[in-house]
C-alpha cells in the first residue's frame, strides 16, 4: 500500500469516528485484517495516525483556530487538517513538506480540488509559524493551558485543576497522552511466567515481570499483533493491564465456589476469576450483548476453562430467585472510562461535564442490585476504570452508609504486598502517572453472616 493510501485510510477511519462513536481499536483491527499484505511499517503508521489525531485533537483544533482565525470548518475538512497537522507537529520522521503534499492528495480524492486548495493553504501557513504559536500562559489561564497543552476537554481540565491543583493535574493529564504498553496475564493452568518471558525474549521482544502483579508480564514495543502470537493462541496469556488484574484478585474467589460476574463483557476478568478458582466451581457471567458473550466463550475455551456459564440479560432484570445466591459477586460497572484514556483517547471527546453524575446513578443502581445476589458471609466487589470521585468513592461510600448489613473491608489487604501502594484508605486506586497502569478503582464488602 502506498503511503498516501495509508493516510487515506486513516482519514476515513477518523471521519467515521467523528460522525459516530466507535472503538478505534476494533476499527483498526477490521481495517488491518482486510489488508493482510500491508507492510509492518504501514500498519504502524496507520495506527500512529489514528491514535495520534484522537489523542491530540484538542491541541490540533487550537492550532486550527489560530490558523483559520476561528473559521467554521466542515467535519471532513477539519479531520483532513487534523491529520496533516498531526504529521507536521508530532511526527519527526515524516518530512513536513511531504506530510502537506500527502494530505493534499488525500483531500483531492476525498473532496475535490477546492478543498485540497484550502488544506494546502492552511497547512503551509502552519509550516511558516515555526515557533511563533501564541501559546496560552499557565499563570494567566491555567485551565486553557491544561486543556490545550495536554489536549483534554476544558470541562475536564477545570475538574482536574480544582481537584488536584496545577502540578498534579498536569501530571495526571500528561500521563493520559503516553501510549499504554502491553501487559499480559499469565495463565498458570497452561504456562509459567518465566516460560512466557523467555518466548518473547527469544524473538527480541522486551519482556519483564510486573513490579505489581506476580502473574503479569510487561512487554516492550511489539512488531506483531500479540493476539496472533503462539502464547495467546495456546491460552498461555491474556492481554490485560495490571490494574484490571487486581480486580479479580480483590474478589479472591475460592475453588469450588459460586461467583457472579455482572457486566462481564469480553471476559478478561471473568477468565481471571476462573483461573484463580483453578477451574473448579461455577462462574455465571452476565452481559446484555450476545456478541460480547460469544467472545467471552472463546476466551474461556482458549484458556482451558469450562467453569463459566454465560447469561445474556439486563443486569437490572435479573432475579436472585432464578439464579440462586453466590459466594462472590463482581460489579465491573459501566463508567466514563477516564482511567483508560491512554488506550482509548476517543473517550475524551464522547463525554461531558455531567457524564460522571449520570454514570454514578447507574452505578448505584447496579451495586444495590448486585448486593441482592450475595449469600450471607459472601463478598461483593465494585470496580470502575475511571478517576471521578462521584463514580468511585462517592458510589462506594453511599452504599456503605445505606446498608448496615454490609461491612466494608480493605481492598488492598487481600492483594500482594507489591500492590499496596495502590491503597487509598479502604479502597484501591491505580493511576497511570503513579503506577504506570490504567486508572482503576476497587471496593470490597462482606455481607454479615
Amino acid at each position: 500500500m502506498m503511503m498516501d493510501d495509508v493516510r487515506s485510510l486513516a482519514y476515513r477511519l477518523l471521519l467515521q469516528m467523528e460522525k459516530r462513536a466507535a472503538c478505534p481499536d476494533r476499527l483498526l483491527r477490521v481495517a488491518l485484517g482486510r489488508r493482510s499484505s500491508l507492510e509492518p511499517r504501514d500498519r504502524a503508521l496507520l495506527t500512529e495516525l489514528v491514535y495520534g489525531v484522537l489523542r491530540w485533537r484538542q491541541r490540533l483544533d487550537w492550532h486550527l483556530e489560530v490558523l483559520t482565525a476561528g473559521k467554521r470548518l466542515d467535519a471532513d475538512v477539519r479531520v483532513l487538517l487534523r491529520l496533516g497537522l498531526y504529521q507536521i507537529l508530532f511526527l519527526e520522521r515524516v518530512p513536513a513538506h511531504a506530510a502537506v503534499h500527502a494530505t493534499v492528495e488525500v483531500a483531492k480524492v476525498a473532496r475535490g480540488q477546492r478543498t485540497a486548495g484550502l488544506v494546502n493553504a492552511v497547512l503551509r501557513r502552519a509550516l511558516r509559524m515555526e515557533d511563533r504559536w501564541p501559546w496560552p500562559k499557565p499563570e494567566e489561564n491555567a485551565v486553557q493551558w491544561l486543556s490545550v497543552l495536554t489536549s483534554h476537554p476544558v470541562w475536564f481540565a477545570e475538574y482536574a485543576l480544582k481537584r488536584w491543583g496545577f502540578e498534579e493535574a498536569r501530571a495526571v493529564l500528561s500521563a493520559n497522552n503516553d501510549p499504554a504498553g502491553t501487559t499480559c496475564r499469565v495463565n498458570p493452568l497452561k504456562a509459567h511466567r518465566d516460560q512466557v518471558i523467555q518466548w518473547f525474549r527469544e524473538r527480541n521482544i522486551t519482556a519483564e515481570p510486573s513490579p505489581f502483579v506476580p502473574t503479569a508480564v510487561r512487554l516492550g514495543p511489539l512488531r506483531m499483533d500479540v493476539v496472533q502470537s503462539e502464547p495467546f493462541e495456546q491460552g498461555w496469556i491474556q492481554v490485560q493491564d495490571e490494574a484490571s488484574q487486581m480486580v479479580a484478585m480483590v474478589v479472591q474467589p475460592q475453588p469450588e465456589g459460586r461467583v457472579l460476574d455482572l457486566c462481564a463483557g469480553f471476559g478478561g476478568k471473568t477468565t481471571h476469576l476462573g483461573i484463580l478458582m483453578k477451574n473448579r466451581g461455577e462462574i455465571v457471567a452476565v452481559d446484555r450483548d450476545a456478541w460480547k458473550l460469544e467472545e467471552l466463550h472463546e476466551n474461556a475455551r482458549r484458556q482451558g476453562l469450562d467453569c463459566v456459564r454465560t447469561v445474556q440479560a439486563d443486569v437490572m432484570e435479573l432475579n436472585p430467585k432464578a439464579t440462586g445466591l453466590f459466594d462472590c459477586v463482581l460489579v465491573d460497572a459501566p463508567c466514563t472510562g477516564f482511567g483508560v484514556l491512554r488506550r482509548n483517547p476517543d473517550i475524551k471527546w464522547r463525554r461531558g461535564a455531567r457524564s460522571p453524575y449520570r454514570a454514578s446513578l447507574t452505578q448505584k443502581a447496579f451495586l444495590r442490585q448486585a448486593a441482592r445476589f450475595v449469600r450471607k458471609g459472601g463478598i461483593l466487589v465494585y470496580a470502575t476504570c475511571t478517576v471521578f470521585e462521584l463514580e468511585n468513592q462517592g458510589v462506594a461510600d453511599d452504599f456503605t452508609q445505606a446498608f448496615s448489613e454490609w461491612v466494608r473491608e480493605s481492598a488492598a489487604e487481600v492483594l500482594p504486598e507489591s500492590c499496596r501502594s495502590a491503597a487509598m484508605g479502604p479502597y484501591v486506586a491505580t493511576w497511570p502517572h503513579r503506577h504506570g497502569t490504567d486508572g482503576f478503582f476497587i471496593a470490597r464488602w462482606r455481607r454479615r453472616a
